[in-house]
Protein backbone atom coordinates (compact mmCIF):
# COMPACT_ATOMS: atom_id res chain seq x y z
CA UNK A 1 0.00 0.00 0.00
CA UNK A 2 1.32 3.45 -0.90
CA UNK A 3 1.99 5.92 1.88
CA UNK A 4 -0.83 8.41 2.35
CA UNK A 5 0.11 11.86 1.11
CA UNK A 6 0.99 14.27 3.89
CA UNK A 7 -0.75 17.63 3.71
CA UNK A 8 1.71 20.40 4.70
CA UNK A 9 0.82 22.85 7.48
CA UNK A 10 0.65 26.62 6.92
CA UNK A 11 4.13 28.20 6.91
CA UNK A 12 5.72 24.81 7.48
CA UNK A 13 9.42 24.84 6.53
CA UNK A 14 9.52 22.63 3.44
CA UNK A 15 12.55 23.71 1.42
CA UNK A 16 15.93 25.26 2.19
CA UNK A 17 18.39 26.07 -0.59
CA UNK A 18 21.95 26.43 0.72
CA UNK A 19 24.55 28.12 -1.46
CA UNK A 20 27.35 25.95 -0.09
CA UNK A 21 29.89 27.73 -2.29
CA UNK A 22 29.84 30.57 -4.79
CA UNK A 23 32.74 29.07 -6.77
CA UNK A 24 31.82 27.59 -10.15
CA UNK A 25 33.53 26.03 -13.15
CA UNK A 26 31.08 27.72 -15.56
CA UNK A 27 30.25 31.39 -16.15
CA UNK A 28 26.53 31.42 -16.93
CA UNK A 29 25.02 34.58 -18.37
CA UNK A 30 21.93 34.38 -16.12
CA UNK A 31 23.70 33.49 -12.86
CA UNK A 32 21.94 34.81 -9.76
CA UNK A 33 25.23 34.64 -7.84
CA UNK A 34 27.49 35.98 -10.63
CA UNK A 35 29.64 32.98 -9.72
CA UNK A 36 33.18 32.55 -10.99
CA UNK A 37 36.06 30.27 -10.05
CA UNK A 38 36.67 32.01 -6.72
CA UNK A 39 37.81 31.57 -4.01
CA UNK A 40 35.24 33.70 -2.21
CA UNK A 41 36.28 35.03 1.23
CA UNK A 42 33.71 34.50 3.97
CA UNK A 43 32.50 31.06 2.86
CA UNK A 44 31.13 29.16 5.86
CA UNK A 45 33.54 26.46 7.08
CA UNK A 46 32.65 22.84 7.72
CA UNK A 47 31.99 23.21 11.45
CA UNK A 48 29.61 26.11 10.89
CA UNK A 49 27.91 24.18 8.08
CA UNK A 50 27.30 21.19 10.37
CA UNK A 51 25.93 23.53 13.04
CA UNK A 52 23.52 25.13 10.56
CA UNK A 53 22.23 21.72 9.49
CA UNK A 54 21.57 20.92 13.17
CA UNK A 55 19.59 24.15 13.49
CA UNK A 56 17.58 23.46 10.32
CA UNK A 57 16.65 20.01 11.68
CA UNK A 58 15.44 21.63 14.90
CA UNK A 59 13.18 23.98 12.90
CA UNK A 60 11.63 21.24 10.73
CA UNK A 61 12.40 18.40 8.38
CA UNK A 62 12.65 20.18 5.03
CA UNK A 63 14.29 19.19 1.79
CA UNK A 64 17.76 20.76 1.79
CA UNK A 65 19.09 21.69 -1.64
CA UNK A 66 22.89 21.81 -1.73
CA UNK A 67 23.54 24.38 -4.42
CA UNK A 68 26.05 27.01 -5.48
CA UNK A 69 27.91 28.10 -7.58
CA UNK A 70 28.84 24.51 -8.20
CA UNK A 71 28.47 22.47 -4.98
CA UNK A 72 30.81 19.72 -6.22
CA UNK A 73 33.68 22.22 -5.94
CA UNK A 74 33.24 22.24 -2.16
CA UNK A 75 35.62 19.60 -0.74
CA UNK A 76 33.46 18.73 2.28
CA UNK A 77 30.16 18.61 0.38
CA UNK A 78 29.56 14.93 1.08
CA UNK A 79 30.43 15.35 4.77
CA UNK A 80 27.66 17.95 4.92
CA UNK A 81 25.29 15.71 2.96
CA UNK A 82 25.94 12.71 5.25
CA UNK A 83 25.33 14.85 8.32
CA UNK A 84 22.05 16.19 6.98
CA UNK A 85 20.91 12.67 6.07
CA UNK A 86 21.74 11.51 9.58
CA UNK A 87 19.53 14.29 10.97
CA UNK A 88 16.57 13.04 8.94
CA UNK A 89 16.72 15.81 6.34
CA UNK A 90 16.08 14.96 2.69
CA UNK A 91 19.32 16.00 1.00
CA UNK A 92 19.35 16.85 -2.71
CA UNK A 93 21.83 18.63 -4.96
CA UNK A 94 21.63 21.22 -7.75
CA UNK A 95 24.59 21.02 -10.14
CA UNK A 96 25.52 21.83 -13.72
CA UNK A 97 26.37 18.15 -14.16
CA UNK A 98 29.80 18.56 -15.74
CA UNK A 99 31.78 17.31 -12.72
CA UNK A 100 29.77 14.14 -12.12
CA UNK A 101 31.89 10.98 -12.41
CA UNK A 102 31.28 7.39 -11.27
CA UNK A 103 33.25 8.13 -8.08
CA UNK A 104 31.21 11.28 -7.40
CA UNK A 105 27.99 9.32 -7.99
CA UNK A 106 29.06 6.67 -5.47
CA UNK A 107 29.76 9.38 -2.89
CA UNK A 108 26.38 10.96 -3.60
CA UNK A 109 24.65 7.66 -2.96
CA UNK A 110 26.67 6.86 0.18
CA UNK A 111 25.98 10.33 1.62
CA UNK A 112 22.22 9.92 1.17
CA UNK A 113 21.61 12.42 -1.63
CA UNK A 114 18.17 11.46 -2.96
CA UNK A 115 17.92 13.52 -6.13
CA UNK A 116 20.15 15.65 -8.33
CA UNK A 117 18.95 18.49 -10.53
CA UNK A 118 20.91 19.30 -13.67
CA UNK A 119 20.38 22.49 -15.63
CA UNK A 120 19.69 22.24 -19.35
CA UNK A 121 19.03 25.64 -20.91
CA UNK A 122 19.19 24.85 -24.61
CA UNK A 123 17.92 22.04 -26.82
CA UNK A 124 21.36 21.60 -28.36
CA UNK A 125 25.03 22.10 -27.53
CA UNK A 126 25.32 25.43 -29.31
CA UNK A 127 22.46 27.11 -27.45
CA UNK A 128 23.22 25.57 -24.04
CA UNK A 129 26.95 26.34 -24.23
CA UNK A 130 26.25 29.94 -25.27
CA UNK A 131 24.10 30.28 -22.14
CA UNK A 132 26.75 28.64 -19.94
CA UNK A 133 29.67 30.44 -21.65
CA UNK A 134 31.85 27.30 -21.62
CA UNK A 135 32.26 25.04 -24.69
CA UNK A 136 31.41 21.43 -23.88
CA UNK A 137 29.01 22.27 -21.03
CA UNK A 138 26.10 20.56 -22.82
CA UNK A 139 27.98 17.33 -23.47
CA UNK A 140 29.32 17.43 -19.92
CA UNK A 141 25.80 17.74 -18.51
CA UNK A 142 24.57 14.81 -20.63
CA UNK A 143 27.53 12.69 -19.49
CA UNK A 144 26.65 13.57 -15.91
CA UNK A 145 23.06 12.47 -16.49
CA UNK A 146 24.16 9.12 -17.92
CA UNK A 147 26.50 8.60 -14.98
CA UNK A 148 23.71 9.30 -12.50
CA UNK A 149 21.45 6.82 -14.31
CA UNK A 150 24.10 4.10 -14.15
CA UNK A 151 24.64 4.88 -10.48
CA UNK A 152 20.92 4.60 -9.68
CA UNK A 153 20.37 8.20 -8.54
CA UNK A 154 17.20 9.93 -9.71
CA UNK A 155 17.56 13.26 -11.44
CA UNK A 156 15.48 16.13 -12.72
CA UNK A 157 16.08 18.72 -15.43
CA UNK A 158 15.91 22.43 -14.57
CA UNK A 159 15.51 25.06 -17.31
CA UNK A 160 15.71 28.83 -17.00
CA UNK A 161 13.33 30.32 -19.57
CA UNK A 162 14.38 33.41 -21.54
CA UNK A 163 13.56 34.85 -24.95
CA UNK A 164 16.53 32.89 -26.31
CA UNK A 165 15.11 29.46 -25.44
CA UNK A 166 11.36 29.90 -24.86
CA UNK A 167 10.71 28.38 -28.29
CA UNK A 168 12.77 25.31 -27.29
CA UNK A 169 10.96 24.40 -24.07
CA UNK A 170 8.93 21.65 -25.75
CA UNK A 171 12.15 20.12 -27.13
CA UNK A 172 13.86 20.36 -23.74
CA UNK A 173 10.87 18.70 -22.08
CA UNK A 174 11.13 15.87 -24.63
CA UNK A 175 14.83 15.58 -23.81
CA UNK A 176 13.99 15.33 -20.10
CA UNK A 177 11.52 12.52 -20.87
CA UNK A 178 13.93 10.70 -23.20
CA UNK A 179 16.81 10.81 -20.72
CA UNK A 180 14.66 9.35 -17.94
CA UNK A 181 14.32 12.40 -15.71
CA UNK A 182 11.75 12.13 -12.93
CA UNK A 183 10.83 15.81 -13.24
CA UNK A 184 11.22 18.94 -15.35
CA UNK A 185 11.23 22.24 -13.50
CA UNK A 186 11.08 25.49 -15.46
CA UNK A 187 12.38 28.72 -13.92
CA UNK A 188 11.24 32.04 -15.36
CA UNK A 189 14.23 34.40 -15.55
CA UNK A 190 14.49 36.81 -12.62
CA UNK A 191 16.88 39.68 -13.46
CA UNK A 192 19.16 39.64 -10.42
CA UNK A 193 22.91 39.16 -10.13
CA UNK A 194 24.56 38.83 -13.54
CA UNK A 195 21.08 38.44 -15.05
CA UNK A 196 20.40 42.16 -14.46
CA UNK A 197 22.11 42.63 -17.81
CA UNK A 198 19.52 40.25 -19.31
CA UNK A 199 16.44 42.19 -18.24
CA UNK A 200 15.52 42.56 -21.92
CA UNK A 201 15.64 38.76 -22.23
CA UNK A 202 12.66 38.24 -19.96
CA UNK A 203 9.70 36.93 -21.92
CA UNK A 204 6.86 39.44 -21.80
CA UNK A 205 3.67 39.02 -19.78
CA UNK A 206 1.67 37.66 -22.73
CA UNK A 207 4.32 35.03 -23.60
CA UNK A 208 4.58 34.20 -19.91
CA UNK A 209 0.85 33.50 -19.71
CA UNK A 210 0.86 31.43 -22.91
CA UNK A 211 3.83 29.34 -21.74
CA UNK A 212 2.21 28.55 -18.39
CA UNK A 213 -1.08 27.54 -20.01
CA UNK A 214 0.89 25.16 -22.25
CA UNK A 215 2.76 23.84 -19.20
CA UNK A 216 -0.55 23.18 -17.45
CA UNK A 217 -1.83 21.16 -20.42
CA UNK A 218 1.38 19.12 -20.52
CA UNK A 219 0.88 17.88 -16.95
CA UNK A 220 -1.72 15.46 -18.34
CA UNK A 221 0.56 14.21 -21.11
CA UNK A 222 4.12 14.13 -19.79
CA UNK A 223 5.15 10.97 -17.90
CA UNK A 224 7.12 12.95 -15.31
CA UNK A 225 6.48 15.62 -12.70
CA UNK A 226 6.29 19.20 -13.99
CA UNK A 227 6.83 22.22 -11.78
CA UNK A 228 6.94 25.93 -12.56
CA UNK A 229 9.33 27.88 -10.30
CA UNK A 230 9.68 31.66 -10.13
CA UNK A 231 6.43 31.54 -12.11
CA UNK A 232 3.75 32.02 -9.45
CA UNK A 233 1.00 32.76 -11.97
CA UNK A 234 0.96 29.02 -12.73
CA UNK A 235 -0.98 28.38 -9.52
CA UNK A 236 -3.63 30.90 -10.55
CA UNK A 237 -3.80 29.35 -14.03
CA UNK A 238 -4.11 25.87 -12.53
CA UNK A 239 -7.24 26.96 -10.67
CA UNK A 240 -8.69 28.84 -13.61
CA UNK A 241 -8.23 25.85 -15.94
CA UNK A 242 -9.60 23.40 -13.38
CA UNK A 243 -12.67 25.62 -12.88
CA UNK A 244 -13.31 25.68 -16.64
CA UNK A 245 -13.17 21.87 -16.66
CA UNK A 246 -15.46 21.59 -13.64
CA UNK A 247 -12.68 20.09 -11.52
CA UNK A 248 -11.89 20.69 -7.88
CA UNK A 249 -8.29 21.52 -7.07
CA UNK A 250 -8.01 19.10 -4.19
CA UNK A 251 -5.03 17.44 -2.57
CA UNK A 252 -5.91 13.91 -3.68
CA UNK A 253 -6.03 14.87 -7.37
CA UNK A 254 -3.41 17.62 -7.65
CA UNK A 255 -1.06 16.67 -4.81
CA UNK A 256 1.18 19.45 -3.52
CA UNK A 257 0.13 21.73 -6.39
CA UNK A 258 -3.24 22.01 -4.65
CA UNK A 259 -1.86 23.20 -1.32
CA UNK A 260 1.31 25.06 -2.23
CA UNK A 261 1.49 28.54 -3.75
CA UNK A 262 3.53 30.31 -6.37
CA UNK A 263 6.05 32.39 -4.45
CA UNK A 264 7.25 30.37 -1.45
CA UNK A 265 9.98 32.78 -0.31
CA UNK A 266 9.81 33.30 3.44
CA UNK A 267 6.63 31.20 3.64
CA UNK A 268 7.78 27.59 3.30
CA UNK A 269 11.15 28.18 1.63
CA UNK A 270 14.28 30.19 2.29
CA UNK A 271 17.81 30.55 0.95
CA UNK A 272 21.12 30.58 2.82
CA UNK A 273 24.00 32.39 1.12
CA UNK A 274 27.59 31.15 1.13
CA UNK A 275 28.26 33.71 3.91
CA UNK A 276 25.34 32.52 6.06
CA UNK A 277 22.85 35.29 5.20
CA UNK A 278 19.26 34.01 5.17
CA UNK A 279 17.12 35.41 2.33
CA UNK A 280 13.51 34.74 1.25
CA UNK A 281 14.98 33.25 -1.93
CA UNK A 282 18.20 33.38 -3.90
CA UNK A 283 16.83 36.09 -6.18
CA UNK A 284 15.47 38.35 -3.43
CA UNK A 285 18.63 39.68 -1.82
CA UNK A 286 17.19 40.87 1.49
CA UNK A 287 18.98 40.06 4.74
CA UNK A 288 16.47 38.27 6.97
CA UNK A 289 19.21 37.21 9.41
CA UNK A 290 22.90 36.33 9.68
CA UNK A 291 23.62 32.76 10.83
CA UNK A 292 27.04 33.84 12.06
CA UNK A 293 25.20 35.89 14.69
CA UNK A 294 21.90 34.11 15.33
CA UNK A 295 20.24 30.70 14.88
CA UNK A 296 18.34 29.47 11.86
CA UNK A 297 15.23 28.85 13.98
CA UNK A 298 15.20 32.43 15.25
CA UNK A 299 15.44 33.77 11.71
CA UNK A 300 12.74 31.45 10.35
CA UNK A 301 10.30 32.18 13.17
CA UNK A 302 11.03 35.84 13.97
CA UNK A 303 12.28 37.62 10.85
CA UNK A 304 10.21 40.76 10.16
CA UNK A 305 10.77 40.27 6.41
CA UNK A 306 9.30 36.76 6.63
CA UNK A 307 6.40 38.01 8.75
CA UNK A 308 5.55 40.57 6.07
CA UNK A 309 5.69 37.95 3.32
CA UNK A 310 3.33 35.71 5.32
CA UNK A 311 0.82 38.53 5.86
CA UNK A 312 -1.04 38.79 2.55
CA UNK A 313 -2.79 42.00 3.65
CA UNK A 314 0.59 43.75 3.41
CA UNK A 315 0.90 43.14 -0.35
CA UNK A 316 0.38 46.18 -2.55
CA UNK A 317 -0.99 47.09 -5.98
CA UNK A 318 -3.11 44.60 -7.84
CA UNK A 319 -1.41 41.68 -6.03
CA UNK A 320 -2.91 43.01 -2.80
CA UNK A 321 -6.34 43.19 -4.47
CA UNK A 322 -6.19 39.79 -6.19
CA UNK A 323 -8.50 36.92 -5.27
CA UNK A 324 -5.62 34.54 -6.08
CA UNK A 325 -3.18 36.14 -3.63
CA UNK A 326 -2.89 33.06 -1.41
CA UNK A 327 -2.31 30.79 -4.42
CA UNK A 328 0.01 32.99 -6.50
CA UNK A 329 1.51 35.86 -4.52
CA UNK A 330 3.46 37.24 -7.46
CA UNK A 331 7.24 36.99 -7.71
CA UNK A 332 8.54 39.07 -4.82
CA UNK A 333 12.06 39.23 -6.31
CA UNK A 334 10.74 40.54 -9.62
CA UNK A 335 8.67 43.15 -7.77
CA UNK A 336 11.71 44.22 -5.75
CA UNK A 337 13.95 44.53 -8.79
CA UNK A 338 11.34 46.61 -10.61
CA UNK A 339 10.34 48.92 -7.75
CA UNK A 340 12.65 48.51 -4.75
CA UNK A 341 9.62 47.28 -2.77
CA UNK A 342 9.33 43.53 -2.24
CA UNK A 343 5.63 43.86 -1.41
CA UNK A 344 4.76 45.68 -4.64
CA UNK A 345 2.71 44.10 -7.43
CA UNK A 346 4.30 41.54 -9.76
CA UNK A 347 5.37 43.42 -12.93
CA UNK A 348 4.88 40.49 -15.35
CA UNK A 349 1.21 39.71 -14.85
CA UNK A 350 -1.69 40.30 -17.25
CA UNK A 351 -4.44 39.25 -14.84
CA UNK A 352 -6.80 41.90 -13.53
CA UNK A 353 -8.32 41.06 -10.15
CA UNK A 354 -12.10 40.68 -10.11
CA UNK A 355 -12.62 41.72 -6.51
CA UNK A 356 -10.73 42.74 -3.46
CA UNK A 357 -10.19 39.61 -1.36
CA UNK A 358 -10.83 39.24 2.35
CA UNK A 359 -7.31 38.66 3.66
CA UNK A 360 -6.53 36.42 6.58
CA UNK A 361 -3.90 37.70 8.99
CA UNK A 362 -1.46 35.01 7.91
Amino acid sequence: MKNKKQRPRANELRLVAWETTRSCNLDCVHCRASSEKGPYPGELDENKGLEILNQIAQAGKPIVILTGGEPLLRKDIFTLARHGTGLGLRMVMATNGTLITPDVTREMKESGIKRVSISIDGANASDHDRFRKVPGAFEGALRGIETLKKGGIEFQINTTVTRHNAHQIEQILKMAIDTGAVAHHIFLLVPTGRARDMVNQEIDAREYEKLLHWFYEMREEAPLHLKATCAPHYYRILRQEAHLKGERVDFDTYGLDAVTRGCLGGISFCFISYEGIVQPCGYLELNAGDLRETSFGDVWNKSLIFENLRDYSSYEGKCGECEYIKYCGGCRARAFEATGNFLAEEPLCLYQPKQKPQHSAK
